[in-house]
This record gives C-alpha cells, sequence and structure tokens, in this order.
C-alpha cells in the first residue's frame, strides 16, 4: 500500500496537566486534572494532513499497550493509514505536558517504542507512490538520516521538521527540499546572534520555513525571503501546533501547491488548533477552514 504522504516520527500518548505556573528546580506545583489525548510529532503531522483529506500513512512505532490502541484508533478516524506502523514489545512513546493559563506548554517526552524505529523500516514499499515525506526527529537519527536519503533517491519531496533540534550530517541536509524550523530550532543551526533566516539555505536545503508563533511564518526561497503572517486568535493551548502546520504543509505540498501558499494555509491551520485544547483533537477539517 503507498500514500501521497508518508509521515516518518513518533506516536506518543500525551498526558496533559494544565498549571498555573512551571515549577522550579526542588519545587512542587499543583496542577489541574490530567488529560489523556494521543499525540507525537509524527502522529500529529499525520493526523493534520489527514483530517485535511489526505491520503497519509504515519511509519513509526508504538507498544501493544492501551496507549498504542488509543494512537491507532486516533490515526485511522483521521483516515491515515496505518499499514506501516509496527507494534512492538516496548512501551508505546509518553508526552508530560504543561499548560500554563497562556496557553504555552513545556514537554518532556519518553520514547519507547518510537527508539525501536530503524532503517530496515524505511521500504520500497512504504516510500513508493509518495509524493512528500515527512520526518521528525523524535526516532533515532540514524533512521530519520536514512529515510531522507531514501525518499529523495526515490524522489519524493523531503519535508524535514528539525524538532526537537539535532544535529544532522551535511550530507542528510542537502537531501532536504523543504526544512522546516522555529525559531529557537533556526537559532539553534544558525547561532543565537544570527538571525537571518536565508542562511538556512548554506546548510543544504533547497528551502526554508521558519514558523514564528502568533506572527506567523517566514518562507526561504533562494529567490529570498516571504512573510506568511497567522491569522490573530485567542490561544487556548499552544500543544502540537506545529505539527498541525508541518501536516497542513505537507498536504498542501503533496496537491502541487507552491510552498508560499502551503505556508499560508498551514498557517490558518496551525491558528485554529490552538484555540482548542489538546493536540490531535485540535485539528482543523476542510470544513473548519471554510
Amino acid at each position: 500500500m503507498c500514500a501521497a504522504v508518508l509521515v516518518v516520527g513518533s506516536a506518543n500518548a500525551d498526558l496533559v496537566v494544565p498549571v498555573d505556573r512551571r515549577p522550579a528546580g526542588g519545587e512542587t506545583v499543583l496542577g489541574g486534572d490530567t488529560v489523556l489525548s494521543p499525540g507525537g510529532k509524527g502522529a500529529n503531522t499525520a493526523v493534520a494532513a489527514g483530517r485535511l483529506g489526505a491520503d497519509v500513512a504515519l511509519l513509526g512505532a508504538v507498544g501493544s499497550d492501551p496507549y498504542g490502541a488509543l494512537l491507532r484508533d486516533s490515526l485511522a478516524g483521521a483516515g491515515v493509514s496505518t499499514a506501516f506502523l509496527r507494534v512492538v514489545d516496548r512501551p508505546t512513546g509518553i508526552a508530560y505536558i504543561t499548560v500554563t493559563p497562556d496557553g504555552e506548554n513545556s514537554i518532556l517526552v519518553s520514547p519507547g517504542a518510537n527508539s525501536a524505529l530503524t532503517p530496515a523500516d524505511i521500504t520500497p514499499e512504504a516510500l513508493a507512490g509518495a509524493a512528500v515525506v515527512v520526518l521528525s526527529l523524535e526516532v533515532p537519527l540514524p533512521t530519520v538520516e536514512h529515510a531522507v536519503q531514501r525518499a529523495s533517491d526515490a524522489g519524493a519531496k523531503v519535508l524535514l521538521n528539525l524538532s526537537p533540534a539535532a544535529r544532522l550530517s551535511p550530507s542528510t541536509l542537502a537531501a532536504v527540499d523543504v526544512l522546516l524550523v522555529n525559531e529557537h530550532e533556526a537559532a539553534y543551526l544558525l547561532g543565537p546572534a544570527d538571525a537571518d533566516p536565508r542562511k538556512l539555505l548554506d546548510l543544504g536545503p533547497r528551502a526554508a520555513v521558519v514558523t514564528l508563533g502568533a506572527k506567523g511564518a517566514a518562507v526561504v526561497t533562494p529567490d529570498g525571503v516571504t512573510e506568511v503572517p497567522s491569522p490573530p486568535v485567542t490561544a487556548v493551548d499552544t500543544t502540537g501546533a506545529g505539527d498541525a502546520f508541518a501536516g497542513a504543509l505537507a498536504a498542501s505540498l503533496a496537491e502541487g501547491t507552491t510552498l508560499p501558499d502551503a505556508a499560508r494555509r498551514a498557517a490558518r491551520v496551525a491558528a485554529l488548533s490552538v484555540t482548542r485544547a489538546g493536540a490531535q483533537p485540535s485539528y482543523p477539517t476542510l470544513d473548519d477552514l471554510e
């Protein structure tokens, strides 16, 4: 089975706790009731694309536990193929998330089954027919680097979401069509004193998109930088907003949309997602966009 959008990445259960403020070192802070929802950068990206009608599959790994079942159900409900989602003898990944009243979050991830994803899982069958392959870094870096190269060799457009930030080989970055980073990840790559997004292309990718939160995004191509505004909204929970952007971007690119136009649509999707609680449950459908 093949899909137009193949997402290679993580699947986690999100345990979300609202807090008035985050604890300092050695401090205990009481929070609200824990909310369980499906998450993980890979699964989030796939669900965001699936809700927009994309033909999408997730290549990843979960455990044979209730959290794994939760994720499989959520993916299937969004129309995401799980043909390449392995069930392994490790616990499903978990993200521990605190959310403050302004909607900002902090996240600790226990990878679990995500760590079992290997280069051998990147098969010709999984890549067959993929127009866009999306990757993020909550799975082992050797697997990501192998997948980037194999996807590029297969003629797919490679969209790499460099989150969480990590160093990748120059050959990997040179095989990337679109590098997706937020401001913090861009500073990690370029250094905190260099805010010129055009220098991201010096690292090897053919284009880059820098997400800027409520300010929107900057699309970087060899022709220059295009500013993409975000619709003004009142944020409730920013968890998974970057993944919503990635999924929407991939869905549009698979349709043949130009990168600036794809980023404009992705900014709308991400803005809508932060007006609702949770990651995957917050992602809009085509009807919501209209």
